[in-house]
């Protein structure tokens, strides 16, 4: 059987029946978010020692779903506000994609599933927000995150690679370049 087919049992017999893309598409996104999940548990240690303190000053920005990116981030989920968890997009070579932290002045917690082309290169956290008005009154203001937990910089480059036609993601993978590659 080829990939994106399965098997479906008749009476005559078996015959490969096309999965229709909507399923193939969720099927894909849960693996890619149970491997998101492994790999980040599987770095931190690492990363902790890479990047020093969890404690950090950052700079940080609003975005909503009325903006250019719509209602899906870069992992391909919807945009989350409110829940356990919401979303946040930063620079994958300096925050890599499924980094948790908590804003301190807030007591928010969010994960670094998006990015952005004004993101690039800066130590920015941009800050999902649910609409308009809630975004403005964010602004840009200095905040303290504490890192609950770094990301996956292979996952990252991952899903850089198969962007890597956007020029937002071939500086991203330029930044990380071969220091983390096996080898290297």
């Amino acid at each position: 059987m080829s990939a994106g087919t399965f098997g479906r049992s008749k009476p005559s017999g078996n015959r490969a029946v096309p999965l229709p893309d909507i399923i193939l598409r969720k099927l894909v996104r849960k693996a890619w978010l149970f491997f998101l999940f492994l790999g980040g548990c599987a770095e931190v240690e690492a990363e902790r020692h890479a990047h020093g303190s969890n404690r950090i000053q950052v700079r940080s920005t609003a975005y909503t779903h009325t903006e250019a990116g719509g209602v899906n981030n870069a992992v391909g989920n919807r945009l989350r506000f409110g829940s356990d968890v919401s979303s946040a997009a930063a620079d994958w070579s300096w925050l890599p994609v499924g980094t948790r932290f908590r804003v301190e002045e807030t007591g928010r917690n969010y994960v670094v599933e998006d990015y952005g082309s004004g993101l690039v290169g800066k130590r920015t956290v941009d800050l999902y927000m649910p609409n308009a008005s809630m975004m403005r009154l964010w602004g840009v203001r200095m905040i303290n995150i504490e890192i609950l937990e770094w990301g996956s910089r292979p996952i990252s480059k991952m899903l850089l690679e198969r962007r890597k036609g956007g020029e937002t993601a071939r500086k991203m993978l330029s930044a990380m370049g071969s220091e983390h590659e096996p080898g290297h």
